[in-house]
This record gives structure tokens, sequence and C-alpha cells, in this order.
């Protein structure tokens, strides 16, 4: 089980709940905002039985071995900035694994945290009524992948080759979170989306394949929309903005 005591010092007075097992993070923070809890509250596990990705996916993780944490956000925005909230929240997630392990993280739009060409943390945003659940999930010292994962995702431990403090982590994670979704609500979009298109080497000029229901689209990114959207140049010149879908190298 993780070690509260340090979180909890540099946090003092937030609310942190924490399972040793749960179905998922997302549920229990969603009964907590019912409930009227502040903003900033913490729900993590050890172990989720029925982790929530994008799109209805499963998300796996090993027992123990990373950060599963939903987040409640109750933040002065109108909904129209979900968007660009899920690109904060990954700023804030890459930010943290570079502060806490040292190793460069680069964002693919709109909520996945790569190292090299490989996954290594996801961002689930849900929202209800100016509520914003929070869902981060970091893979810090697992040391392997199912088969249909090994490809495409890593750990902080596979890639440092050393165990690193989930305690530590959750910390910067929970500072970062903070500093950025300030920028957002502050400063507005354009500070974020700034800083998203300098982190990213997926906004402008890499290749792409979008899964865009039956049809998928390829092309060349090109820039974030003021909305906080993704712009595809496809080969015949065609610019498209995507509004939702799963972003590859082509």
């Amino acid at each position: 089980m993780i070690d509260l005591a340090s979180v909890r010092a540099r946090f003092p007075g937030r609310q942190i709940v924490w399972f040793d097992s749960c179905a998922t993070t997302m549920a229990e923070a969603e009964k907590l905002a019912r409930e009227g809890c502040p903003t900033g509250s913490v729900v993590g596990a050890e172990e989720q039985t029925a982790g929530k990705g994008r799109y209805g996916r499963s998300w796996i993780a090993e027992r123990g071995a990373n950060l599963c944490v939903s987040i409640v956000l109750r933040l002065n925005m109108p909904d129209e900035n979900v968007p660009v909230l899920s690109l904060a929240l990954g700023l804030a997630a890459g930010h943290a694994i570079s502060q806490t392990a040292g190793l460069a993280c680069d964002l693919r739009w709109p909520n996945d945290v790569l190292i090299g060409e490989k996954k290594c943390a996801g961002i689930l945003v849900e929202a209800a009524g100016g509520t914003y659940i929070a869902g981060i999930g970091i893979n810090v010292n697992q040391t392997e992948f199912p088969d249909d994962l090994a490809g495409t995702a890593t750990s902080l431990r596979a890639v440092s080759g050393r165990t690193h403090s989930r305690e530590q982590l959750l910390i910067r994670l929970l500072e970062s979170v903070d500093s950025f979704t300030k920028m957002l609500v502050e400063g507005g979009k354009e500070p974020v989306l700034q800083a998203f298109s300098r982190a990213s080497s997926y906004v402008k000029g890499k290749r792409v394949l979008v899964e865009h229901g039956a049809a998928p689209i390829e092309g060349v990114t090109d820039g974030l929309d003021p909305r906080g959207f993704l712009y595809v140049r496809r080969p015949d010149g065609e610019r498209t903005l995507i509004l939702a879908g799963g972003v590859r190298p082509a």
C-alpha cells in the first residue's frame, strides 16, 4: 500500500481516499463529488478491477506498481474548456514525471503521455454539472505488459532501469494539476494551448493515422484550433479538424 504520510503532510486538509482494491477510482471519485467533497479531493487505489480508459476501454495496471488516481475538480470555467482541460492535465502529468523521474515526456493529442513512442500515462476527464473528474493513470514501476500492449506501453522503471517513489510522484502530480488548472482558469485557454503545442511533437508536422469511425484519416498534423482540437492536413491538401479519435504515428 502506498505510504500517504508524506502526501498528506504536503497537502494538509486535502481529502485523500485510498483503496486496496476498487472497481475504478473514477466511480469512487464521482461518489465523493455527489456527496459535496471539496475541489482537489483525491481517490487512489492499489488495484482497479475495472479501470476505465477513453471510449470505454480498459486501463490495465499491475497491482501496487503504478499510480491510479482520480481527482475531483470544481473549476470556475465554461464547459467548452473541457477539451483544453484534458490538455492541461496531460501537461501536468508530463511535468510531474519529468520532475520526479528526470525523464522527458512527449504528449500525444489529446491525452496520452509518451516516453519515446510508448505510452506511460493516460488522462480521462468526465464532466458533470460544473464538476470534473480527472482520471490519471501512470505506469510507474510495472515491468511486464500484456502481449497486446508490449509494443505500445512502457513504464518509468522500464525506461530508467530503476524503481521510483509513487508517493513523490503523487505529490508532484497534485502540485502540477493545481498549477496547470490554475493557468486554465485564470489565464484562459491560450496559455495552455501554447504550452501543449511546445511540449508535443504531435501538434504540428507529424504524420499520423486517426482512428475516426469506420474511415481512418491519414495526414500530417497542422496545429490546434482555439478550442483545443487538432487539425490534420490530408494528402490532397484538405485541412480536417479532429474532434475525437485515437491518434497514432502513420
